[in-house]
């Protein structure tokens, strides 16, 4: 399976990151929750994920579609491993919009959790603060077996 640039799945420990730059649309939401819907259906096993929207500077999405997603969301990982999704975000927009995903993804399977450093989010996730840097590219790719 071919990500986008923007979007990279670190196997060995189990994440996925999303990282938009610029116009964040509903066009850029469906991509990432195609995608997460594809992995999810490819592999069995849980993956948390990590947004770093911190180079993401307009938004154009509105309340109606962000409940449709985050209800399609809550569906659609029904009966499924909890898992973690920790949203890195200072521009206020983003800011409001991630903590609507608190709320209506909680007592769900998804925890999702807003962030302004990328050290509480890492901690949080436990994963190493490294992985988090835009720098740091993925050790391995999704394989064959996904495609």
């Amino acid at each position: 399976m071919k990500l986008p640039p923007e979007i990279q799945f670190h196997q060995d420990i189990r994440l996925l990151i999303y990282r938009p730059r610029g116009l964040l649309d509903e066009a850029a939401i469906n991509k990432i929750t195609s995608v997460i819907d594809d992995l999810e259906a490819a592999t069995q096993e849980p993956f948390n994920r990590f947004s770093d929207t911190l180079e993401a500077h307009e938004v154009e999405l509105n309340f109606r579609y962000v409940i449709h997603v985050s209800l399609h969301r809550r569906l659609a990982h029904k009966g499924r491993a909890p898992v973690k999704s920790a949203i890195l975000a200072t521009e206020p927009t983003l800011v409001h919009y991630a903590r609507l995903l608190v709320l209506l993804t909680e007592g769900s399977s998804i925890k999702v959790r807003l962030f302004h450093e990328r050290e509480a989010a890492a901690q949080w996730l436990s994963v190493p603060i490294e992985r988090l840097r835009r720098s740091h590219r993925p050790r391995t790719t999704l394989g064959e077996s996904l495609e």
